[in-house]
């Protein structure tokens, strides 16, 4: 441990020196010099966890940066159901998954055409106690000659099943007779192509099908499913909805968002529009995502579910040009934002080894990241593979063997002591810092006298000596200020 190579102050003497450097023999302070609090924005964290997903909080490194972390990939698992534009939601004890199928297997749009291929389409269920084992229940709700088992929730709803994508509703309020509610649809080609329908063909569709568009649909129980109104929700003209177009009630926001793929500039992006009832949506608007040049199939929009003030996105990335191959990237944003932050640019997850990530559209992350364990949080790619993280753990920031500084953006918070969540190797160690607003150690919180934080933890309290209590703080802006070596963290809050 530290320690044992330095005594605990040379440590900490060592640490502060990071922030001091000379130029022209003039010394310049640690790493920010006091500004006017005018200037500087001071953020209102409260007692919500925070991540470094954005730079909400990020200020200053020196020897430390940020590290999106690899999900790791489960190999060996019972196979489990699983199709195309997925959902998995964490309802108690439950697992629920929702997936896209087809009442007549190896139907495709392109050779048995575009309305027969929706026509057939279906949204199957799944279940499971622990996320990692599935069963198939059978549901006797319809019989289909191709789904033996029965656990089919929705069948004949033209163009609905393409995309039914359900959310448990949080509203305050919510009638149990709505606790689940989903939207699907999508929207009539413009032009003929391959299988798609001429003219004729499509008004033929209209009238029995009626028009294209976002249906919004409830459930009690999540398997017994409702159509709210005859008219779409999101009508036709506000996206192309050819992909998994997302809704739920957002606690932070107070009203309900939906995230929806249209066509921008010929490229496949994203929208996002409001309502207050599920039934009225504001006009959308465009939300800023893409890379020049680059698709997203779909976004995976959700509030996270240990910071439901930050949205998790993890969209498909579409390479046109090689073959019509996807990888999966990570982005995120905030209640009412019209953009994504994208920190990191490169794939979250990678096709992977073998030929079956390397296929046409075959890498589609489930939507909702869920907690499958008091530290673990899982992902669920199309195809059957499911990648796990610790919690908060997309991005850290990290100090690798040379020690590292960071320092936050000023804020204010509410509570009495401060939980990280932190990893380090049996060599690395951590040293937190309170600071006021022109930069100066806190008495009482200063690295001096902090408590060497060392381990795995994805709950634990900042001490200085052995004292957590930082309420006499509470409301003053603030920074943190982190000396690290071989270590990692991901997410801090204050609390009570």
């Amino acid at each position: 441990m530290l320690e044992s190579d330095l005594s605990r102050r040379e440590w900490i003497k060592s640490a502060s020196a990071l922030t001091l450097a000379t130029t022209g023999g003039a010394l310049v302070s640690r790493l920010a010099t006091a500004a006017k609090p005018a200037e500087q924005g001071i953020v209102a964290i409260g007692s919500r966890r925070e991540l470094f997903v954005d730079d909400l909080l990020v200020g200053q490194f020196k020897g430390a940066t940020r590290k999106m972390h690899e999900p790791q990939r489960l190999r060996n698992l019972p196979p489990h159901p699983f199709g195309h534009y997925a959902t998995v939601l964490k309802d108690g004890e439950r697992y629920r998954m929702y997936y896209r199928g087809n009442k007549i297997q190896g139907l495709h749009w392109k050779k048995d055409g575009w309305g027969v291929y929706h026509a057939n389409e279906i949204t199957e269920y799944a279940e499971s106690d622990d996320g990692f084992h599935w069963t198939e229940p059978n549901l006797n709700k319809y019989k289909i000659s191709g789904i033996p088992q029965g656990n089919v929730v929705l069948a004949d709803e033209f163009l609905v099943n393409h995309n039914f994508s359900p959310f448990i509703d949080d509203r305050p309020g919510v009638p149990q007779s709505e606790r689940y509610k989903a939207l699907g649809g999508g929207r009539y080609p413009e032009a003929n192509w391959g299988g798609w329908p001429d003219a004729a063909r499509r008004a033929d569709l209209r009238r029995k099908y009626g028009p294209g568009g976002l249906y919004a649909w409830a459930s009690a129980d999540g398997l017994q499913w409702k159509k709210l109104q005859e008219a779409a929700a999101l009508p036709e003209e506000f996206g192309n909805f050819d992909s998994q177009n997302v809704a739920f009630w957002s606690a932070a926001e107070g009203q309900y968002v939906c995230y929806f793929r249209w066509f921008h500039n010929g490229l496949r992006a994203i929208r996002r529009s409001t309502s207050q009832d599920f039934l009225h949506w504001s006009e959308p608007v465009a939300m800023q995502a893409n890379e020049p040049g680059e698709h997203l199939y779909t976004s995976g929009t959700h509030p996270y579910f240990r910071a439901p003030h930050i949205y998790i996105a993890l969209p498909t990335r579409f390479q046109t040009r090689r073959s019509a191959i996807t990888d999966v990237v990570l982005m995120t944003t905030r209640p009412g934002a019209e953009h994504y932050d994208r920190t990191f640019k490169e794939a979250f997850i990678r096709p992977g080894l073998g030929e079956r990530g390397w296929g046409n559209r075959s890498n589609y992350v489930a939507w909702h990241v869920v907690p499958t364990s008091d530290r673990e949080m899982s992902m669920y790619m199309y195809g059957g593979a499911q990648y796990v993280l610790r919690h908060d753990g997309f991005i850290s920031v990290h100090a690798g063997f040379e020690r590292g500084e960071f320092i936050t953006k000023p804020f204010t918070f509410e509570g009495r002591k401060l939980e990280v969540n932190y990893s380090t190797s049996a060599a690395g160690g951590v040293h937190v810092e309170l600071q006021d607003l022109a930069g100066r150690p806190i008495p009482g919180c200063t690295l001096d006298d902090s408590d060497l934080l060392y381990g795995d933890e994805i709950s634990h309290d900042v001490t200085w000596k052995q004292n957590a209590d930082v309420s006499r703080l509470a409301d003053k802006p603030v920074r943190l200020r982190f000396a690290m070596n071989e270590a990692d963290l991901y997410s801090l809050r204050f609390h009570d």
